[in-house]
């Protein structure tokens, strides 16, 4: 199909969404033992940008599907790809509130090793009338030890570079698939609501990016509607929905879900906003955010990202939220703990110490949505947490310091920092005989992306943590936001092994070549922890 992309409609996507392959495989009939019947265009729903699941349970995982109309979501689940003895979950209704998104708690899986779940929309009064169905798988997470992969990354279609289908679209997406992982660790810019594509880009080479081009990409997001456009936008690639289909995924978010370097207080001063108020443009990009990700949201908390992931015995992951609780961005150099050096919050700090500290899993995977010890400015200020002043910790230094000395008191072992944000891969190791601050225990932090986006960096390092720079790959000397066709986009790829308990991550680029293995062993804690 030929489509003019400048001015790809909303019946444009039905079309091409319709006919694209997605899932694991398609279905003969409906959910409801019918044969799905065929009708005009527009009279009987479409599945919309394939299947996800997310926030996975050793019983419970977040299944998520988008109709093209309002209708019923029906679903049903399975321990064998043939979905015999399948079990059909309760339905529930998808409408214009919700973007037509129907997301559903799948409970009662224990027991499954490899879940199958099978999506379909049906019209409001008329089951036949049903959509394809489409198939996704998930891996739950075990109760005994085995081995356990993932993968993670962060920053999507930023600096102009959308879906290029002549270029293979979004390719890390499926350098990332072939790995099988259990679980995908998306480390923020899942979108670039402030980052409009133009239709075509001019390329150092002489060769022209074409991008797919639909009306929520052509300006910055400020309505509601836009942002839930810029994450409809990644369903459009093929790559990224096959991904999506048959890999979980624990999502946070970081600034582009709304603007750049966004802080809660803001009030822009940029002239393609109309919308100046910062915390009004954040509680519409955080509303699409959960709409759009595979997320179960805590009904005593009904916006707190933050969260924990257990991996059976060998395995947990904290996701942080590092964006909605912190103090203006500023020079960072404040002596004094207060509202102003916030970067976490006191209540996320509370939570993650507790948490660490009830853990019993070996390794305590902290998937951190900014780096601790690379300098990114905010033109004369700072956004991230460190100030580039190498003394003692400031400003937003001293919360991180307090954590840091706690894992320490605590004698908490094992804590391995997994973050994206800054346009390139590296490993660094923190270690308190190179540091200013000496209260710690020594740490790695890994750190990947982009997975579609211009590529940067490489960023400098602040010395107050002791920070080592293991391995870092970034463009050439002079060179910065280089397109995904240059090849410089990564994505970090972490293995424990059961018998051994080693954990060894890898640093890989969109091809899968290997660039960087770091192997880590095992500590214990202490006798009188």
């Amino acid at each position: 199909m030929t489509t003019d992309r400048k001015h790809f409609s909303r019946r444009d996507f039905l079309t091409t969404s319709g006919r694209l392959g997605i899932g694991l495989g398609l279905a003969g009939t409906g959910l409801l033992g019918a044969p799905a019947i065929i009708l005009a265009e527009g009279r009987r729903p479409t599945l919309e940008g394939g299947v996800m699941s997310g926030d996975v349970l050793p019983d419970r995982a977040m299944l998520w599907g988008r109709a093209s109309m309002p209708s019923r979501m029906l679903m049903e689940v399975a321990d064998n790809p043939e979905f015999r003895g399948a079990r059909q979950l309760p339905w529930i209704d998808v409408l214009p509130s919700t973007d037509l998104i129907g997301k559903i708690d799948a409970t009662g899986l224990q027991g499954m090793s490899t879940v199958y779940y099978r999506v379909q929309f049906a019209a409001q009064g008329d089951s036949r009338a049903a959509s394809e169905p489409v198939v996704g798988r998930l891996q739950l997470p075990p109760s005994q030890p085995r081995d356990i992969r993932f993968v993670w990354s962060g920053d999507v279609v930023g600096q102009g570079w959308g879906i290029d289908e002549s270029r293979g679209g979004m390719r890390t997406w499926e350098t990332m698939r072939q790995v099988r992982p259990d679980f995908f660790i998306h480390s923020g810019d899942t979108v670039y609501a402030d980052g409009p594509l133009e239709a075509q880009t001019k390329l150092p080479d002489g060769g022209v990016w074409r991008n797919i081009v639909t009306p929520a990409k052509q300006k910055v997001a400020e309505t509601l509607d836009e942002y839930r456009g810029q994450h409809a936008y990644n369903h459009l690639d093929a790559n990224f929905r096959r991904f999506a289909a048959e890999v979980p995924m624990l999502a946070q978010w970081d600034d582009h879900e709304t603007t750049n370097n966004w802080y809660p207080q803001e009030i822009l001063n940029n002239d393609l906003y109309t919308e100046k108020n910062v915390a009004l443009l954040a509680a519409r990009g955080r509303q699409a955010f959960l709409e759009y990700m595979p997320i179960r949201m805590s009904t005593s908390a009904p916006q707190r990202i933050y969260r924990r992931f257990s991996y059976g015995p060998g395995m947990e992951v904290f996701m942080l939220d590092m964006r909605s609780y912190r103090g203006p961005n500023s020079a960072n150099l404040q002596g004094e703990e207060s509202s102003a050096t916030a970067f976490l919050g006191e209540n996320q700090f509370r939570w993650l110490r507790q948490a660490l500290n009830d853990s019993t899993a070996t390794w305590k995977i902290i998937a951190a949505d900014m780096p601790i010890g690379m300098v990114v400015p905010d033109g004369e200020l700072f956004e991230a947490i460190a100030n580039n002043d190498p003394g003692q910790p400031l400003g937003r230094e001293m919360e991180l310091a307090r954590l840091l000395q706690a894992i320490r008191d605590d004698d908490i072992a094992n804590v391995v920092w997994f973050t994206a944000d800054v346009h390139y891969t590296a490993a660094h190791h923190y270690a308190p005989e190179r540091a200013s601050f000496k209260a710690f225990k020594p740490f790695w932090e890994f750190v990947s992306g982009p997975l579609h986006a211009g590529t940067f960096g490489p960023s400098e390092m602040d010395a107050t943590f002791g920070p080592q720079v293991t391995f870092f790959k970034a463009p050439p000397e002079g060179q910065s936001n280089l397109p995904p066709s240059a090849g410089y986009q990564f994505f970090g790829q972490a293995d424990l092994d059961a018998e051994s308990e080693t954990l060894t991550v890898t640093l890989k680029d969109s091809d899968g070549k290997t660039l960087h293995t770091q192997v880590l062993e095992p500590e214990t804690r202490s006798a009188n922890a």
